[in-house]
């Protein structure tokens, strides 16, 4: 079988599943597609987290979603025809997940997604436009939480395609939690004892200079309540930093972290500010109050059985400030977020290929 992964996320996602169907002796093979280029995923990434080196990458690069899309779809078709994989296993909602599972169902090739189900009903989002149509492709629909399950049945996807795993990448997380040294994090980058974490990179963010200025200057009063600890994504950096995001001397602007170095960041947070949906994920499990500045998010479930809520530019500031005195508090942790998610993907999917 092929797992098609196009970022750290996937990888990140895919960990345990490809360790997991390691134990069936089944051969697999993992592509990278190369859509998103991160020298920090490196041998030593790799190897600290256990994640499968790809056998092959594409290196597709960027470019528009037409343009990377369609890349992808090239590359992929010619490997899937010279190897013919007995399933194809993607993951979120990248441009690579689509354009695998389009090159895939049009080659007859069965198709199983991970992380099925999520919806944010706003199809503004690419992402969205990606999960909706994968999920139609797919034979196998992996679903993390219970309200996926849902979802998909309203869209019309039978029920013996629907199957209830919970999180692969809580999975990670909770295997390698003793990586995660904040404290080392804090020595390297002379952070303070108390911070707060921020992350932007949505378009709806960092697209409009007009947008991303208003939220620079929420950011500067946020720094008036605690330091600010942002490693800058690329994708927005242009008109974050031309909007005069360093110039408070509270902001502490890093180059993007590795996922060790960043998830402990986040675990030794006050708080934390993002419109990333990984962040949702990780902060409900690491029990740290995190703002999302969206007006939705496809993983309610982070607000109801965790510590995540959605913010406006408006409110973020109070919100922080409430987080900041509330402190952290014992949460739920979401149904089958246990890390045991990949074992039973596994298990579905020898069960399926078997029958």
């Amino acid at each position: 079988m092929a797992h098609v992964l196009g970022a750290r996320p996937n990888f990140v996602k895919a960990a345990p599943v490809i360790a997991a169907l390691s134990e069936t002796g089944r051969e697999q093979r993992v592509i990278h597609t190369g859509q998103h280029y991160d020298e920090r995923m490196s041998e030593v990434f790799f190897r600290d987290l256990g994640l499968p080196e790809p056998d092959v990458n594409l290196e597709v690069g960027s470019g528009s979603h037409a343009v990377q899309t369609a890349a992808i779809m090239v590359a992929l078709e010619k490997e899937f025809t010279e190897r013919s994989p007995e399933l194809v296993m993607v993951y979120g909602d990248v441009n690579s997940t689509i354009a695998a599972a389009l090159v895939a169902a049009k080659l007859h090739i069965p198709v199983a997604h991970v992380e099925a189900g999520l919806r944010s009903f706003d199809m503004t989002m690419p992402e969205e436009v990606n999960r909706r149509l994968v999920d139609q492709l797919s034979n196998l629909c992996f679903v993390t939480s219970p309200e996926a399950v849902g979802h998909l049945a309203a869209e019309g996807v039978s029920v013996d395609r629907v199957h209830f795993v919970g999180n692969p990448m809580i999975d990670t997380l909770l295997a390698h939690l003793d990586k995660f040294d904040t404290e080392a994090v804090r020595r390297t980058y002379d952070l303070p004892e108390r911070y707060a974490v921020a992350t932007l990179h949505r378009p709806a963010n960092v697209d409009d200079p007009a947008i991303a200025a208003g939220l620079v200057k929420r950011l500067h009063e946020i720094a008036e309540l605690v330091d600010v600890v942002m490693p800058v994504h690329p994708r927005g950096r242009k008109v974050l930093t031309e909007a005069g995001l360093d110039a408070h001397p509270r902001v502490r602007l890093l180059e993007p972290l590795g996922y060790v170095e960043f998830v402990a960041a986040v675990r030794g947070a006050a708080a934390v500010v993002t419109d990333s949906g990984g962040v949702q994920e990780e902060t409900t499990i690491l029990g740290v109050p995190c703002l999302t500045l969206r007006p939705n998010t496809e993983r309610p479930i982070t607000i109801t059985h965790g510590t995540n809520r959605l913010v406006t530019a408006d409110d973020v500031v109070p919100a922080v400030a409430e987080a900041l005195a509330a402190g952290r508090g014992e949460q739920e942790h979401p149904p089958l977020w246990d890390g045991h998610a990949g074992p039973r993907i596994a298990r579905v999917v020898e069960g399926w290929l078997g029958g």
